[in-house]
Formats: C-alpha cells, structure tokens, sequence
C-alpha cells in the first residue's frame, strides 16, 4: 500500500551453540581418550590386585586429594564467572576472576608437590610396585595438564586486562575455560579412582 514503509524484522539467533573454538573441542576429545586409556589400564590392573592397591592406597593423604578437588573446583567457578562476566561486558571483572581460577590452580599444584615430596622422601618411586606406578604416573600426567591451563589462563588474564573479551568475542575466552573445566573434570575422576575406590 502506498505510504507504508515495509520493515524488515530479523528474528533473534536462539541457535545454539558450542563455546569456543571447534578446534579446541577435538583437542579436549584426544586428551579425554588418553585419559580414559589410562584410567582403564589403572583399573584393570587394579582388579588383577585388589588387596596391594587396597593397601596402598591407605598410604595416600585422601585429605590433600580432598583439597585439591575443592581448589580445581573453585577455579572452574571463578572461570565461569570470568566467562560471564565477559557476556555482559564487565571488564573489571572478567581478568579479576580468571586471576583467582589461575591462583586456585597454582593451589593445587603446591599441594600435589607436597603430596610427591612426601612419598619421593619416603623412597617411594614408580617402580616400587604397580599401585605406586600408576599413582605417580596418572596424577604427574594430570599435573602437567594443570600446568598447561595456568598457561593458557595466564594468556586469558593479560588479554583480558587488555580489554579483548566482551559481549563483541568471547571465542578465546570459552576456549580456554573448555580447557580448564576439562582438567578440573579429569581430576574428578581420578581422585575417587585412585584416592578412594576400594
């Protein structure tokens, strides 16, 4: 009709979609397989000798085990904060909580080099029996990753204070707290494995 202007309405995007990048996602599968191959060698041989890994695994400190999951916990939380705060362009908050998920991680890795100077202290090694080779060798694996994720939030933290992330890109960011959330998921597998199951 004539007179009437025509307006085009776009309807919102309410697909949904992966955070992140792809490619990290296909990296987080592989590292996911490693694991799992571990975790199923560790419990095949576990079922092969119960009663040796059911009495060393009394010599583990379940209490530091305990903390640790708590701090990989907190960290993720504060990831998933940082992560949102970037969703609503809060650019205060956004390097405030990646800082406090990294100083969580760092956590964690001093109470693991506790952990290991106590049994390497006692003469303990990986070869000293079977339960031992796999503690010593899951839980090192894991506190590799753990390295990597502070590395990678480290990253996340000066790219954050530099203002990158917001509501405009939070790909980098989702990416690296895919990363995170998959080591904090890993470790909560392993501690009941290898710290608790009798």
């Amino acid at each position: 009709m004539r007179g009437m202007t025509t307006v085009a309405l776009t309807p919102p995007d309410n697909t949904k979609r992966l955070p992140g990048d792809l490619a990290i996602w296909f990296f987080i599968l592989a590292e996911m397989l490693a694991f799992a191959v571990f975790f199923s060698a560790y419990a095949f041989a576990r079922a092969r000798h119960v009663e040796m890994f059911n009495l060393y695994q009394q010599t583990l400190d379940r209490n530091l085990g305990a903390l640790n999951t708590v701090l990989l916990i907190t960290g993720s939380w504060f990831v998933v904060l940082a992560v949102q705060a970037a969703h609503r362009n809060d650019q205060k908050a956004i390097p405030r909580n990646i800082l406090l998920g990294f100083l969580c991680g760092g956590g964690f890795l001093v109470v693991k080099v506790i952990e290991y100077a106590a049994k390497f202290g006692a003469g303990i090694s990986m070869s000293t029996n079977t339960f031992y080779m796999f503690y010593i060798s899951l839980t090192f694996f894991h506190f590799m990753h753990v390295i990597l994720g502070m590395v990678i939030l480290a990253i996340l933290w000066v790219q954050a204070r530099k203002g990158v992330y917001g509501a405009h890109d939070a790909h980098g960011l989702e990416s690296g707290a895919a990363y995170w959330h998959m080591v904090d998921l890993l470790w909560i597998v392993l501690f009941p494995l290898v710290y608790v199951m009798r």
